[in-house]
């Protein structure tokens, strides 16, 4: 058995960058003197309902970047890697401006040297109408939806990268694992409605049928932009059971990844093996 210590981190984002970066550097602190391969953020973590997602995203593809510049340096002070939720970019993977007054919502990944591995950019948009204050979601009115799946080679395993609503769309997590994932990172800002209705029994059932782990990352409570978010951040085993949860407060979440659960599970229950073309 060979285990890798994860920590997920859950918050409640502001709309201000600075308010939600002061905030990570104090919840970081619960980190001192643990071991952890990996920390989860959850998606919006540098700031979460702000009209201001032009501005950041083109602040973030300067030489000057405030938020990947910390995600650097809290990576390399803490000798972990940084699954960094999604934050605003107003330019593509391929360094073309995304136009139209948008940005995407990129998911980094920071090695502890503080170098930037991998991005994945969020797919599936969120426009949905949902019985709670707000209403009307539609981030399409702001991002761009990516188009390009990513799987991490990291010290915890071959890691699928997806965010929040992607999760309702089970053919793009089975074309992850084909591409070799043995852990789903899922970092999360699920409504209070959704998330109670969903969230627990999509993000098990994305472990059950690819026989992976799952990572939820989540935003939880009152945000000053309106917005209320369920938070439940949980690691899933590849059986389906949830073996670490936070509930509705803030926090650091700690789990350890085995590996040889994925492939036990694959091993038990041959279905993955036998699955249809």
């Amino acid at each position: 058995m060979s285990l890798s210590r994860i920590a997920v981190v859950q918050m409640t984002s502001s709309i201000e960058v600075e308010t939600n970066l002061q905030k990570l550097v104090v919840l970081f602190e619960a980190l001192q003197g643990e071991s952890v391969v990996a920390v989860f953020l959850p998606e919006n973590f540098a700031a979460l309902g702000t009209t201001q997602a032009l501005e950041i995203g083109l602040g973030e593809q300067s030489g000057n970047s405030r938020i990947r510049t910390f995600l650097a340096d809290q990576a390399i002070a803490l000798d972990s890697w940084i699954f960094a939720g999604t934050i605003p970019m107003a330019s593509r993977p391929d360094g073309e401006p995304v136009g139209e007054g948008r940005v995407r919502a990129a998911s980094l990944v920071i090695d502890q040297c503080g170098q930037q591995i991998a991005r994945y950019d969020k797919i599936h948009m969120f426009d949905v109408d949902v019985d709670d204050k707000q209403r009307r979601y539609r981030e399409s009115d702001r991002f761009e939806p990516g188009d390009a799946l990513e799987v991490v080679n990291s010290p915890l395993g071959q890691v699928g990268l997806s965010v929040c609503y992607d999760v309702r769309f089970p053919e793009m997590y089975r074309r992850l694992v084909l591409a070799g994932a043995e852990i789903l990172a899922v970092p999360s800002a699920f409504t209070r409605v959704t998330g109670q209705a969903h969230y627990r029994v999509l993000m098990q059932a994305r472990a059950i049928e690819n026989f992976c782990f799952v990572v939820a990352a989540c935003q939880v409570g009152y945000h000053d932009s309106g917005r209320e978010t369920y938070g439940h951040s949980m690691v899933v085993n590849p059986w389906g059971k949830v073996i670490a949860e936070l509930q509705d407060q803030e926090g650091i979440l700690f789990a350890d990844i085995d590996l040889e659960e994925v492939n036990d599970s694959r091993m038990q229950v041959p279905a993955w093996h036998m699955r249809t073309p």
